[in-house]
């Protein structure tokens, strides 16, 4: 567990380092909701959040929890663009996940994420409820 959460805290400092990349992130406002771990988990959570999702590199939506059907269904995705340009893409599942290098594939997935992109509140609307959720608490 120690070197999973050593691993994620060392992909989450490239968004401040590479202050000339991009990242974009969708997630299911249930996530948001939650209390896993107590309220005060949950707020830290919310401010972490929400920290990242006002740099200017970085995208965060949210998709509403009334959405009844959207474009990730099937799962987390991670997408990736080499400098090259070559389109690369990680599906996740529980205890498995696959790098997927075939360019058709990774297409695919890189569309889908659009899609999903799409059926998702917009970075602001999205900042907006996060806000308003940590307000709740």
């Amino acid at each position: 567990m120690e070197a999973q959460v050593a691993a994620r805290m060392k992909r989450q400092s490239l968004i401040r380092e590479r202050p000339n990349t991009s990242f974009s992130f969708v997630v299911e406002e249930y996530i948001v909701r939650r209390p896993l771990g107590g309220s005060q988990v949950l707020r830290d959570q919310l401010d972490h959040m929400l920290d990242f999702a006002r740099l200017r590199n970085v995208s965060v939506q949210v998709m509403p929890t009334h959405t009844v059907s959207h474009a990730g269904l099937d799962g987390p995705l991670a997408l990736l663009k080499t400098p090259e340009g070559k389109r690369l893409a990680y599906s996740e599942g529980q205890e498995s996940g696959r790098l997927i290098t075939d360019p058709k594939q990774a297409a695919v997935l890189h569309r889908r994420y659009a899609t999903l992109r799409a059926q998702a509140l917009a970075p602001h609307g999205s900042v907006g409820l996060l806000e308003r959720i940590r307000g709740e608490l």
